[in-house]
């Protein structure tokens, strides 16, 4: 198989991955996750432990922004299966420039494109067609009591979400998420 391309965005860690198509009449075949070509696109060995898929139906639906604290902290390798969304990464890596800046990245099945998170990272989306999948990978198991939410509106994010506030589609979890400032008090950041 072909290696994937990989680009680096704005923040250190944080990769635009798309994988390579082979297309004919039929469609296509595309190998989105090989371990050895994808340790080598991101130089650092990955263990995935726990794939995930989300369906939204509504266009406007808006997920995260979450995190997992301590060991269960979670690196992610995001992809949208069917539809599109705009895929968030918050960077919460106090020992580096870019606290609290943030990443965003339009998904989509057509392209086949994926996010690669690693961890020290909340990460969200946003839907911009219905019926959107969003299938990732993660590194360390779900625990609820190692989940966080932050909450997407924060305005020092100055995150420029594509839906109104008012009509976006949310869980109560993500309704009632903690500012960064609240997280950054509670300790709930990664050194």
């Amino acid at each position: 198989m072909t290696a994937p391309t990989v680009k680096d965005l704005a923040i250190d860690g944080i990769k635009l991955i798309t994988p390579t198509r082979f297309e004919d009449r039929r469609g296509y075949f595309s190998e989105t996750f090989n371990k050895r070509s994808f340790c080598e696109a991101v130089g650092l060995e990955v263990r995935f432990v726990q794939d995930n898929d989300s369906l939204s139906r509504s266009v406007g639906t808006v997920r995260g922004l979450h995190l997992q604290m301590g060991p269960e902290a979670q690196a992610k390798l995001v992809r949208v299966i069917a539809g599109r969304a705009l895929d968030v990464a918050v960077d919460l890596r106090t020992d580096g420039p870019s606290f609290g800046h943030h990443v965003t990245v339009e998904l989509d099945a057509v392209s086949g494109n994926q996010l690669w998170i690693p961890e020290g990272f909340a990460h969200g989306f946003c839907t911009l067609e219905p019926d959107t999948v969003v299938a990732y990978k993660v590194t360390t198991h779900y625990d609820p009591a190692a989940d966080r939410s932050l909450n997407w509106l924060d305005p020092e994010l100055a995150i420029d979400w594509p839906v109104d506030p008012t009509r976006a589609v949310l869980s109560d979890k993500d309704a009632t998420a903690l500012s960064l400032a609240e997280l950054k008090e509670q300790g709930i950041v990664f050194e």
